[in-house]
């Protein structure tokens, strides 16, 4: 498929205002255009997925000028288009990664929060592109604003780094880029709630992000494995919320979980036995693949049973 088919312009040179090409027929949402104020930066890309456990490889990723959708035959992975952005809103500015499915696309949009590795890290991105080929929408915003966790850096400078990551910025940030794509989907015709996945330090902003959400903007919520979370505001969560831990997990107590989910309405708790931090998206075994693929379609039904199927309903 020919860069100049699809909804989103990807060019290889200076990154230019996208525009609003006429909509090819074969996109089932071809209004979502996400064209205001972000700048784009990269190519199309086809995701391959690795038979024997459905995950992305980062490796067998391509970016490429024209792709074929040969891969119809895998149960997952579908025609994708990414994109790095810079969404902008008056004299702030932050980077993202949007990435939206193109021969399945559901019209949903969900922002994803990253552990303290960030926006660039090839595990959040990995399972971003796989969400997307799940028919979705995705957003993942930069967080820290081009200062990360490292992943060889020592934990003892952690706290160091944090009090560098004002907590007020980065909900801003957050509620920027939730804003930025609640409106390109109101400005396309959809008015279907987002979806908002967080893991790790992300997982805690997912708490807060949905305690503030005075507007509505948000439907649902799955959090993996969340740290710092303030269980005070669970009190002002209106929207059901999926908690996925591990019971070795020291960072993400199950007591909290279980907290947790007796305050949110509609919530539900799903603990892995003797899984521990991050192997939902980090797995690092046989075994933790196995059960991160079980927790990737616990949350996919999830999502879909909250967002896809009620907006159906809806309309």
């Amino acid at each position: 498929m020919a860069s100049s088919s699809s909804t989103l312009f990807f060019y290889a040179a200076a990154p230019l205002h996208i525009t609003r090409p006429t909509p090819p027929a074969r996109l089932c949402h071809s209004a979502l255009n996400f064209s205001g104020k972000c700048i784009l930066y990269n190519q199309t890309c086809l995701f391959h997925t690795e038979k024997s456990t459905g995950r992305v490889l980062c490796s067998k990723v391509q970016f490429e000028d024209n792709v074929v959708g040969d891969n119809d035959d895998d149960e997952a992975c579908e025609l994708v288009n990414g994109a790095e952005i810079v969404i902008e809103d008056g004299e702030e500015s932050i980077h993202a990664y949007l990435l939206k499915a193109i021969k399945n696309n559901n019209g949903t949009g969900l922002l994803l929060l990253s552990d303290v590795f960030g926006f660039e890290d090839s595990a959040t991105r990995d399972f971003a592109y796989r969400v997307a080929c799940s028919g979705y929408n995705v957003l993942v915003p930069d967080m820290f604003r081009g200062n990360p966790r490292k992943i060889d850096q020592p934990m003892t400078d952690f706290e160091q780094w944090l009090a560098k990551q004002p907590p007020e910025r980065i909900a801003r940030d957050i509620n920027m880029a939730a804003k930025w794509l609640a409106d390109e989907f109101t400005a396309a015709g959809f008015s279907n709630k987002l979806g908002i996945i967080g893991f790790c330090y992300g997982g805690g902003c997912l708490i807060n992000t949905l305690a503030q959400d005075k507007q509505g903007i948000f439907g649902t919520g799955v959090c993996f494995y969340g740290t710092r979370i303030d269980t005070s505001v669970a009190k002002d969560i209106k929207v059901p919320v999926l908690f996925v831990c591990g019971d070795g997990d020291h960072l993400c107590p199950v007591s909290q979980l279980r907290e947790l989910e007796k305050i949110i309405k509609g919530s539900k708790m799903v603990i892995y036995n003797g899984r521990g931090h991050g192997f939902a998206h980090r797995p690092g075994s046989l075994e933790e693949d196995e059960d991160a693929e079980d927790a990737f379609g616990l949350m996919r039904s999830w999502l879909n049973d909250s967002l896809v199927l009620s907006k159906d309903l809806v309309h």
